[in-house]
């Protein structure tokens, strides 16, 4: 593969052509680890390599850069937390994707479920299993009765939870087992053990339902038109007017800056926000998702609508990330903002056939 031509340099991260030749042809033969290839990607994002071309000439996906990137990110916090030398070493030939799945945790809590995941030999379901009870756990005002910070009885209690929902006794049993299986403290083990004579059932609080919209007509999706002024005016204010690019599914436009603009229908929901937002995800980042074709959605928040309500979703931060979250009670962490639509693109089924009016007036 030929080398790809230099990018423009980023005066943050002054790395020169030969440099970034190097690190592309090191990532293409796949030297060193794993937690090397995420640095190496780091630096040349940060040199303006964005992520197709570094794909072009190493044959690495976008989806894969950004998992080895956060993984190393993440790794590299496990040494700064004091990680065992057999973690450690463990993690560095294998496990970026596991790794991956701690990214929302401090880095206490990421050396503590590390050294867990890798005493149980977890998969990348178990783990973000695991960091999710973690992350719940840490948001309690109180921590329940029994049990620790540890990433075991964050688990542990996470099974006593869902054992207590649960009415079907062989699903109990099972959660029952995982719990005593995870439980780090004797007081955590005490309190699931409570559950084999205690049969009361807790009925579990229903999330609410995602507001989902889907654009269906192209009268929905109105197209954004810069103004050049008002007359009397010069050819020199016509040439300064910026072209305007359409970014799909949205037809989200940008100009000079890194400000984006996108259309949104005059829905009364949209209307009334007081400061709404987008914020542009794939469907897979929402809580509760459970459709089969995940793709790309914009979230629209209200940043003035902070008062937690059972009935909504929220924007949070999680070490220093953006996540959207529904808390079944008031929440410890402050709300930046509730989630009031997520609108998915319009369905098109021939793009082509669009463009002639004439085929779609027959």
């Amino acid at each position: 593969m030929t080398d790809l031509p230099p990018n423009p340099q980023n005066p943050d991260n002054p790395i020169n052509d030969d440099i970034a030749q190097d690190l592309l042809r090191k990532l293409r033969q796949k030297q060193g680890n794993w937690v090397e290839w995420g640095v190496a990607i780091t630096q040349l994002q940060k040199a303006n390599y964005n992520p197709q071309t570094i794909f072009e000439a190493t044959g690495f996906e976008p989806i894969q850069q950004n998992q080895v990137i956060v993984g190393s990110q993440v790794y590299n916090s496990l040494e700064n937390a004091g990680a065992s030398e057999a973690v450690r070493s463990y993690y560095a030939t294998r496990g970026s994707d596991v790794l991956y799945e701690l990214r929302l945790l401090t880095q206490e809590e990421r050396a503590a479920t590390a050294e867990l995941i890798f005493d149980h030999k977890l998969g990348v379901e178990e783990s973000r299993e695991v960091a999710k009870a973690v992350k719940d756990l840490s948001r309690l005002r109180i921590l329940p009765e029994g049990f620790e910070s540890h990433p075991g009885d964050a688990m542990a209690y996470q099974c006593l939870k869902l054992a207590r929902q649960n009415t079907d006794l062989q699903e109990r049993s099972r959660l029952i087992g995982k719990g005593l299986k995870f439980a780090h403290t004797p007081t955590a083990r005490n309190q699931i053990e409570r559950l084999l004579t205690d049969f009361t059932i807790v009925p579990k609080r229903p999330a609410p339902t995602l507001p989902f919209y889907r654009l269906e007509s192209e009268d929905e999706l109105p197209r954004l038109v810069p103004v050049v002024g008002e007359l009397p005016l010069t050819s020199q204010d016509l040439q300064d007017v910026p072209v305007v690019q359409e970014i799909e599914p949205f037809r989200m436009v940008k100009f000079g800056g890194e400000q984006a603009w996108v259309p949104l229908p005059g829905w009364q929901v949209v209307l009334s926000a007081e400061e709404p937002v987008v914020i542009l995800c794939n469907s897979h980042n929402l809580p509760n998702q459970t459709q089969t074709t995940p793709g790309v959605v914009l979230v629209v928040l209200d940043r003035a609508q902070r008062q937690w309500d059972a009935n909504s979703y929220f924007v949070v931060e999680n070490s220093g990330q953006l996540d959207f979250q529904w808390f079944e009670s008031v929440p410890e962490i402050p709300l930046l903002g509730r989630i009031i639509v997520i609108l998915r693109p319009k369905k098109i089924l021939d793009e082509e056939l669009t463009k002639d009016s004439w085929q779609i007036d027959e």
